[in-house]
């Protein structure tokens, strides 16, 4: 125990390796169990926090699509659309990531509404205190945000 202990501190590489070996060969009484759980753990909060990230910047670009529709950019479209294919290749791949949705989308909005001040120079007051989109919208490849009336 004490080598995978080791491997875990120095090399962490060698101790996963080291420990997918011994789960494959059903050396269960020799796992370094608390380390596993610690990174199943990290895996979990991973994947929460790639989907915050993502949310950021699709918002993010959907408010500088909408408030600023004369300086669109095929890189802005590029980049929204890369961010809804990378949401859905997550949620495919852990579909139970699909329940935090709209606490992401909340939680991400207000540094949505940065970024996109940030990028157009407009002050934050601009953009709406909610987001204005649905979470159906925001992750709808056809759905592109018209300047506001």
């Amino acid at each position: 125990m004490n080598t995978n202990l080791n491997n875990y501190e120095t090399d962490h590489d060698a101790w996963v390796v080291n420990q997918a070996a011994l789960l494959r060969a059903g050396q269960l009484n020799t796992l370094d169990i608390e380390h596993i759980a610690d990174e199943l753990e990290e895996i979990m909060g991973n994947n929460r926090r790639e989907l915050h990230r993502r949310f950021r910047v699709l918002i993010g670009h959907l408010l500088k699509w909408q408030f600023q529709p004369d300086k669109r950019t095929p890189s802005w479209r590029s980049t929204i659309r890369n961010q809804r294919n990378d949401i859905e290749d997550m949620i495919e791949e852990s579909p139970s990531l699909k329940r935090l949705i709209p606490e992401k989308i909340a939680l991400a909005y207000p540094k949505a509404v940065a970024l996109a001040s940030d990028e157009t120079g407009f002050p934050k007051k601009t953009f709406p205190v909610t987001c204005p989109y649905t979470d159906a919208e925001i992750l709808d490849d056809e759905f592109w945000p018209e300047q506001p009336k």
